[in-house]
């Protein structure tokens, strides 16, 4: 299993002391972490694409490509690409690029988005909001198959035979298709055979169950291998050298960051009793010591067979001090002990980024 990282980069208050960390502060911060995240062996970076004040990452390409410089063999992806108000031609430009860059390290993990600034930002209507990414993942897929395209579609210019550049430095760029819990984001992913990774952010673990086995049934009588389709489970995680130590540190942040996304559409926020049970053996969130994320991050792989697991584990205003600790734990504790766990099971796939 590969195991990484990712990140929105949020600049929210602190929830002790009011204050905020600044953009160019939060962005160093960044680079060092994923700097660490390379040395102690994790396998992923991902990075978001937000374009609001509190989510300063609107431009993920250009941040990864800094990253690509200070790291030697971390996979480098966007998590994600915002495809549906975006450019098909420009995204794989940029990532192409950055696949350059880093001697083949990069990828591209595209959907919907989970804020709908974007559109009218550049323009879009909200209420194209599916068929846009329809019609831009099947341009994205045309121009990673072939150097000179013709296609032609609603929301775009056509192509008449025309190159797209430059080329990645891997044979083939690859794609995933991030899913939030919508089963037609993941009969689309079956369809199109490409790796799909689930962000499961609230609920039982369990409840997803379907959502993979749909996936994985739908690539199949697509006619897809089975090694082809991928999954990797996204989750909110931290780890800390103890459990008490993990979970006062993550609270505050995260809760202050669902308190304000709570008040924005309409939900209440999250007590320290919910979060406690989100943290059960069989809750979503990887909050605890290094064994007990061991072992939850094992327990997943019971129910999902998955090839990659991603932790984000700075939520809201979390300081770079615990930070850099989690990091570190992540790669010499946890991945190791669960990479041994799992080298005597039968692989349900093979993530794309594999070595």
């Amino acid at each position: 299993m590969e195991i990484g990282i990712y990140d929105f980069a949020e600049v929210f208050p602190d929830p002790q002391t009011g204050e905020t960390i600044s953009t160019a502060d939060r962005l160093r911060n960044l680079v060092e972490q994923v700097e660490l995240a390379d040395q102690v062996g994790l396998d992923v970076f991902g990075l978001g694409e937000h374009h609001r004040p509190d989510f300063p990452a609107s431009a993920p390409a250009v941040v990864l490509a800094a990253i690509a410089s200070r790291t030697q063999r971390i996979r480098l992806t966007s998590a994600v690409t915002v495809l549906s108000s975006d450019d098909p031609v420009r995204v794989f430009q940029d990532f192409a690029t950055l696949d350059l860059l880093s001697g083949g390290r990069a990828e591209i993990m595209a959907g919907r988005g989970s804020f709908i600034e974007s559109f009218p930002l550049f323009g879009y209507d909200l209420a194209d909001y599916d068929d846009l990414f329809h019609e831009k993942i099947q341009l994205l897929l045309e121009i990673r198959a072939t150097e000179f395209v013709t296609w032609e579609g609603k929301h775009r210019a056509p192509m008449r035979d025309q190159g797209v550049y430059p080329r990645p430095l891997q044979d083939q760029l690859p794609i995933w298709i991030a899913v939030g819990g919508n089963p037609g984001s993941a009969v689309r992913a079956g369809v199109l055979g490409l790796p799909m990774a689930l962000a499961i952010i609230g609920g039982l673990p369990e409840q997803f169950v379907s959502l993979v086995d749909l996936y994985r049934e739908t690539g199949e009588r697509a006619g897809h291998s089975p090694d082809t389709l991928a999954a990797s489970i996204n989750s909110h995680a931290f780890v800390a050298d103890t459990s008490q130590e993990a979970a006062d540190t993550f609270y505050a942040s995260y809760a202050n960051v669902m308190d304000r996304i709570g008040r924005e559409r309409g939900w209440s926020g999250v007590t320290r009793g919910q979060f406690e049970a989100g943290r059960s053996p069989r809750g979503h969130l990887l909050v605890g010591s290094p064994q007990q994320v061991i072992e939850k991050i094992l327990f997943q792989y019971e129910l999902f067979g998955h090839q990659r697991f991603l932790a984000q584990m700075s939520v809201g205003s979390m300081a770079h001090k615990p930070m850099m600790r989690a990091i570190e734990l992540l790669g010499t504790e946890v991945a190791p002990a669960v990479r041994k766990a799992l080298a005597s099971q039968p692989r349900a796939g093979t993530a794309p980024g594999s070595r």
